[in-house]
């Protein structure tokens, strides 16, 4: 597991969304339960670029679609940022 917390982690993606989205107004608040489809309004190829985006942040590839499919395994129909804080987590 990562010794960096969540919180940072957070911070890191607020960052890259930011930047890879510089025309969307996100929320100030968002938790773990935010969704980035039903909340932010991001579409699917946005997930992809955003895919992109942190693995240019982080300097490594990142097994988004693996983590992905498991959230389609287990009937997740939206990515919550504590979805995607605890991949990070734990591939970072």
């Amino acid at each position: 597991m990562n010794a960096r917390t969540s919180a940072a982690f957070y911070q890191d993606l607020a960052q890259v969304m930011t930047r890879a989205f510089p025309e969307r107004d996100f929320p100030g608040a968002v938790s773990a339960e935010t969704r980035v489809f039903a909340d932010l309004g991001l579409a699917s190829i946005d997930v992809v670029v955003l895919g992109e985006r942190l693995e240019q942040f982080y300097r490594r590839r990142l097994p988004f679609g693996p983590f992905l499919a498991g959230l389609r395994a287990r009937g997740a129909d939206d990515l919550t940022l504590g979805d995607l804080v605890a991949f990070l987590q734990q591939e970072v």
